[in-house]
């Protein structure tokens, strides 16, 4: 773990100098516009825009990889399930069958099931990279200033943050156990078996939740003295003014919702139907 996963990096882009309730309203709306819809037209566009916004954001590929293949994981894991419990589910779905080959007893495939699962496979790269994208390009602190500005409570708004803030924390905690083990004997490298490595793994679970605990409780007796809670309203230092670029950004969602929405209607359903 040579690398911080999934933390916030300060660089100076587009994406970056975005406010972060631009962002999260941003997030929001296109999660809800890619869960909707079906029509794979509108999919496929969201997913070229949303791999462009990766080019502008200057992330580095080393800063999520290993999240992203977590993801493509038990995207696959979810795949198989979907064609063992419902093989004919794009049959009943566009009303025709156009079968490549039998398998065995009721499995086999169809075009109308390879392109069902197609389009739900577009909604995870829809969605996905965006998601990615929220996390490594805001502020915790702006976040939470974010959460707290569309009516979030403050004290859920910075526990949020906080959460966020711990990510790289607990990585850099991991990584100083592990090397701690490894110099006890105890290897958690590529060097070992899968099963022993994972045993050790394990082992250094414990003194990883320990440290972690002892962390909160740091925080939490700090944040008592300075009386937090104490008011029901807070300012924020990092809290950013919309700008221009955040009503372009605004501008963006509402167009491609209104394309979505427009595409559905002239569809008659969320589904697009190549096959009639």
């Amino acid at each position: 773990m040579k690398v911080q996963m999934l933390s916030y990096k300060r660089l100076d882009s587009p994406i970056h100098r975005l406010a972060g309730s631009t962002k999260l309203i941003f997030f929001a709306l296109w999660s809800v516009v890619s869960m909707i819809t079906y029509d794979t037209r509108s999919l496929l566009a969201m997913f070229l825009f949303s791999l462009i916004m990766f080019a502008l954001s200057k992330v580095k590929f080393r800063d999520y990889s290993f999240v992203l293949y977590l993801i493509l994981f038990f995207f696959l894991l979810n795949h198989i399930a979907i064609f063992l419990f419902s093989p004919h589910e794009g049959v009943k779905i566009y009303g025709t069958t156009h079968e490549l080959f039998h398998i065995i007893g009721w499995y086999s495939v169809t075009l109308e099931q390879l392109f069902y699962q197609f389009n739900i496979m577009l909604k995870y790269l829809t969605v996905v990279p965006i998601a990615l994208l929220f996390i490594l390009t805001t502020d915790p602190s702006e976040f939470a200033a974010s959460l707290n500005r569309i009516g979030v409570n403050y004290k859920i708004s910075y526990a949020v943050a906080l959460a966020m803030r711990y990510i790289p924390d607990i990585q850099r905690d991991y990584q100083n156990i592990s090397f701690s083990a490894q110099a006890r004997g105890i290897d958690t490298s590529r060097k070992e078996k899968l099963f022993k490595r994972l045993k050790n793994v394990v082992s250094i679970l414990l003194p990883l939740t320990l440290s972690s605990v002892e962390r909160i409780g740091v925080v939490s007796a700090a944040m008592e003295l300075r009386g937090f809670g104490r008011h029901k309203r807070r300012t924020w230092y990092n809290a950013k003014s919309f700008t221009a670029r955040d009503y372009a950004a605004f501008a963006v969602i509402l167009i491609v919702m209104a394309v979505s929405i427009t595409l559905t209607v002239s569809n008659g359903s969320r589904f697009y139907n190549p096959f009639v």
